[in-house]
């Protein structure tokens, strides 16, 4: 079985360099067409049999785009949902320095070790991450391929979990918006097949 972990395309959020957590922030029309890329490439050879996603606005959307090509609709479920990020979601890095210097100060050095106000914690969010993922993988474990909307912060953890690493460190990697990685599963432990890319970009000069 594969899974196809998926990354939104850009947001309103992502354009304006927010902290995004849990605000609601729809795709920019850069976005849309991001999306509109990765579910034309999607269309042919990965043998996709369901579409799941966050119900973040972001996800959501970047999820119909791909499921409509597809002759699906995407699965909404709250515990793929990025990160709590507490008092800072929404803001902007000048704004968190405005609002909350001392938070500002201390996450510049390393913002894995800065406790939020109001945050998730780590530890819980990983959890519900993995919860979610599970369900998914029960539900689909004799099909080819499953696809799963979410967002950086998501795939992190759930990422780190499946290698084995500590997700309270900074981990190796990125997801870039609009970004396909590939699990697959079988086999004595999962294997990463694909991680971050974004070469259905490349026709609009994107890296």
């Amino acid at each position: 079985m594969r899974i196809l972990l998926i990354r939104h395309a850009e947001s309103e959020g992502n354009a304006a360099q927010r902290i995004q957590g849990w605000n609601d922030e729809p795709l920019t029309d850069r976005g849309r067409e991001q999306a509109k890329a990765l579910a034309k490439r999607l269309q042919n050879g990965y043998g996709i049999c369901a579409v799941y996603a966050s119900s973040l606005s972001r996800a959501r959307q970047t999820a119909e785009i791909i499921a409509g090509s597809l002759g699906l609709t995407p699965v909404l479920d709250d515990r793929l949902r990025e990160y709590d990020c507490g008092v800072v979601t929404g803001l902007t890095w000048e704004e968190v320095q405005a609002q909350y210097p001392d938070i500002a100060r201390r996450w510049a050095e390393d913002s894995w070790r800065v406790p939020i106000p109001g945050e998730e914690g780590i530890e819980l969010f990983q959890q519900r991450v993995v919860s979610a993922m599970d369900d998914v993988i029960a539900r689909h474990k004799e099909e080819d391929a499953v696809a799963v909307v979410a967002h950086g912060g998501t795939w992190s953890a759930y990422l780190a979990y499946l290698v084995g690493l500590d997700y309270r460190q900074r981990q190796p990697w990125v997801f870039d918006n609009a970004s396909l990685s590939i699990i697959i599963l079988g086999g004595i432990r999962p294997r990463i097949a694909l991680l971050n890319d974004t070469c259905h970009l490349n026709a609009d000069g994107e890296k």
